[in-house]
């Protein structure tokens, strides 16, 4: 019996721009007596069906943009007789369809890092159930990555996850609903170690594949105090003291390594905390902005962000910290009007920010704004080819509708048209050329323009084309230009590398200097 891993995909670009971890973390949860597992990730390239034996388990992660080549990748192995698992977000949320559509043997709900074993062993006992739950494990029982397993070449950036997640609940997010909203931690030494290996085998660019990096905000613990809960303060203190450090400890890895996280735009009013990820050259993060009015960051429960010249100012505070943006927007919200598609391009060059992606308003599952969306339609569900669209994930890519929910003064071709006008006027050359000045050397702005070109056409082109022939159109240009961007990332390994030691104090912690309870 071999073990397979597969993380499904319908688009190959011969590259991966980010290791996709949850492959590597259940390979090193995969007991010995089992071999090393057969890894598949098909954004490199497709599953051979021929290296799946009868008796193999085929172990499939499913989120839901990759749900229709999963359930595809499932049949597939099923007819070379392999047992078949699902796991994932999206098999926790819809368990029967993998049963139903996927040919599954089995799903495992939740996280994998401790239950994965067990059903292996329930496997080769004969005794396998229909359905594990391996629920949210403490970060304790987090499982570091099989990195050694890594396909040499094969990815521009390497993953390490810090925390899992997320305090906040915005309604088109379900990570507060799947990963929770307590904040695990894992320890330094953990997170530390991962990085040192990554880096002795050449990766100096590495994504903190974080819900959300800062997970205690200023606001949290002043609330606390507020409410004069003790237990609360020291925990949310305590967790804080921990970020800060991680980030001592990423200061004193090689001086040639990169960072890039996803963090909440409330960090932008913690100084002190930028002034670490600096210092711990955390150079880039993806920061949820959505909207750039009052009224759509109500609407998806994120009022917690600024609007207007506030916002600006706030993105800014992050490149003045040497933190670059990746800034995410929405389009589609019902606040949205004609002008919120030039005034959101116009706020994100003004804002300085290095790096954006705007996308449509879709209802993700498990998210309040898909339930809230499914209730609309009642029994007024508009089907393709017989799915009901509120199964969108279930019909191909290409013929799914580019907008779910109706929007009150606009249709959906105007938004899509709008919001790839928006995507060509930010990533145009003149725009690409200004945002390089924030690197130096000529090599250096030219390989910033590749890049940016890069982004734009996997993350765009892919995306909002409106018919198959242009995604396959923009895929082959993403895979020709993927393999020249991987030799900007690597450097030279470093397999002599040591674990930097602790600081010797924890007074560095971003607590005394801020002032709480002030």
């Amino acid at each position: 019996m071999r073990v397979h891993l597969v993380n499904p995909s319908d688009v190959a670009f011969g590259v991966g721009v980010i290791t996709p971890r949850w492959l590597y973390v259940l390979a090193a949860a995969t007991p010995d007596i089992y071999g090393d597992p057969h890894i598949v990730d098909e954004t490199l390239e497709a599953i051979v069906p021929e290296t799946i034996q009868p008796g193999d388990v085929v172990g499939i992660g499913i989120h839901t943009a990759n749900v229709y080549r999963g359930l595809e990748v499932g049949r597939l192995a099923k007819q070379r007789g392999a047992v078949v698992i699902y796991g994932g977000i999206h098999a926790t949320l819809y368990p029967e369809e993998a049963f139903e559509l996927g040919a599954a043997d089995a799903v495992v709900k939740g996280d994998g890092d401790q239950i994965w074993s067990r059903v292996l062993a329930d496997n080769a006992a004969g005794k396998m159930q229909r359905i594990y739950d391996g629920g949210r494990v403490g970060s304790e029982d987090f499982v570091s990555a099989r990195w050694d397993l890594l396909p040499s070449g094969g990815y521009m950036w390497a993953s390490v996850q810090t925390v899992r997640g997320c305090p906040k609940h915005c309604s088109f997010c379900s990570v507060w609903r799947t990963d929770g909203q307590k904040p695990r931690q894992r320890t330094t030494d953990a997170v530390v170690a991962e990085i040192v290996q990554l880096r002795r085998m050449g990766f100096r660019f590495i994504a903190l594949a974080d819900d959300n990096f800062y997970p205690v905000t200023l606001t949290d613990i002043k609330l606390a105090e507020r409410q004069g809960d003790e237990a609360k303060i020291a925990n949310l203190k305590a967790l804080r003291a921990e970020r800060f450090e991680l980030m001592d400890r990423l200061a004193m890895l090689p001086s040639d390594m990169v960072f890039f996280t996803q963090i909440t735009m409330e960090a932008a009013e913690d100084p002190e905390f930028l002034k670490a990820m600096s210092a711990a050259r955390i150079r880039g993060a993806l920061v949820g902005v959505e909207s750039v009015t009052e009224e759509g960051l109500k609407a998806v429960f994120k009022d917690f962000n600024m609007a207007g010249d506030s916002l600006a100012r706030q993105l800014r505070s992050f490149k003045e910290h040497g933190v670059h943006v990746l800034g995410s927007f929405i389009f589609g919200l019902k606040t949205d009007r004609q002008d919120t598609f030039q005034a959101t391009a116009e706020l994100a060059k003004r804002a300085d920010i290095t790096f954006a992606q705007f996308v449509m308003m879709t209802p993700f599952p498990g998210t309040v704004d898909f339930q809230q969306w499914e209730k609309s339609l009642k029994d007024d569900v508009p089907k393709v080819e017989g799915v009901p669209i509120t199964r969108y994930w279930l019909i191909p890519g290409h013929k799914r509708p580019k907008l779910y929910t109706p929007h009150p003064t606009m249709n959906a071709e105007e938004i899509r048209a709008r919001t790839q006008a928006v995507w060509d006027d930010f990533y145009a050359f003149k725009e690409i050329w200004k945002r390089a000045n924030c690197v130096k050397a000529l090599k250096s702005r030219l390989a910033f323009l590749f890049i940016s070109k890069l982004y734009r056409q996997m993350y765009a082109n892919t995306g909002i084309a409106t018919d198959s022939a242009r995604r396959k159109s923009a895929n082959r240009w993403a895979r020709w230009m993927a393999a020249p961007c991987l030799r900007l990332f690597r450097a030279k390994p470093m397999p002599d590398l040591e674990m930097p030691r602790k600081p010797a104090s924890a007074a560095n912690t971003g607590l005394v200097s801020i002032g709480f309870g002030d």
